[in-house]
């Protein structure tokens, strides 16, 4: 399948991603094609190639289709089997490559991720994913620059682990509702200060943070993340109280105090 997909006018590249590309899937997992290309993409001989594989006719979504990040793509179903195609402009990444090893990055609005997309995941999938189909050797060579020369930058490094400071201020956000009973913001405020504690601990130890699913357990068995990460944080988010605004406000000091050492 990645060697047919390359075929397809604009695709230069296909990894493997997610759990499988990680070996921490399960026997039902997905299978995520991570498909890479560059200018004007053949949409017609994409959404051939899906419907042949599948048996069936498939939407195939173009660039932009499901949002500004996660881009476009299809859910197939092969011999039972699902398989994710997952649209990446390759010039895109690159770019946001790019600024994370000045430092900089993005955290935008896209549908699925609840927290926001944060523009280094795309350099994390790289690192991460596999390589199936890369007839240019494009996809290869920015993979060896992410995973090792020069590896995690530092400039991003300081930059993801500095943001811990909005997580203070999301709960200090909270505080204000707590007492009210407004739920919902409360609810908001103190996921977004998890998400935020998460990636800060991802980068401080330079790992790559993808997205919210499975980020709790991920970032409760990092060096350094507070005693009970985890089950603190469910309970936090269950209280939704003064009470929980205030276990949430020791969760960021104990964090601030590994990222900011």
């Amino acid at each position: 399948m990645a060697r047919e997909l390359t075929a397809v006018p604009g695709v230069r590249a296909v990894a493997l991603g997610g759990s499988r590309a990680r070996g921490t899937h399960r026997p039902g997992s997905d299978w995520d094609l991570g498909v890479y290309y560059r200018g004007a993409l053949g949409l017609d001989r994409l959404t051939a190639l899906a419907s042949a594989a599948q048996g069936s006719p498939v939407e195939v979504a173009g660039p932009g289709g499901w949002g500004p990040w996660v881009n476009g793509g299809a859910w197939l179903r092969v011999d039972g089997v699902p398989v994710d195609w997952i649209l990446r402009d390759l010039d895109r990444v690159e770019r946001v490559w790019h600024d994370c090893r000045g430092g900089r990055y993005e955290v935008g609005a896209q549908p699925g991720h609840p927290l926001g997309f944060w523009s280094p995941g795309y350099a994390g999938e790289v690192a991460y994913g596999r390589v199936l189909a890369d007839p240019a050797g494009e996809l290869g060579a920015l993979r060896h620059q992410v995973r090792e020369e020069p590896g995690y930058p530092e400039p991003l490094r300081r930059a993801l682990a500095g943001a811990a400071w909005e997580a203070e201020f999301s709960v200090a956000a909270a505080a204000k509702s707590a007492p009210g009973g407004d739920g919902l913001h409360v609810a908001l405020c103190l996921a977004r200060a998890f998400g935020v504690l998460a990636q800060s601990l991802h980068a401080h130890h330079r790992r790559w943070l993808l997205n919210e699913k499975g980020a709790l357990a991920a970032t409760a068995a990092l060096p350094g993340a507070p005693e009970r990460f985890a089950d603190r944080v469910t309970a936090c988010l269950a209280g939704l109280d003064a009470r929980a605004v205030e276990a949430a406000a020791a969760l960021v000091r104990e964090v601030r105090g590994v990222v900011d050492a």
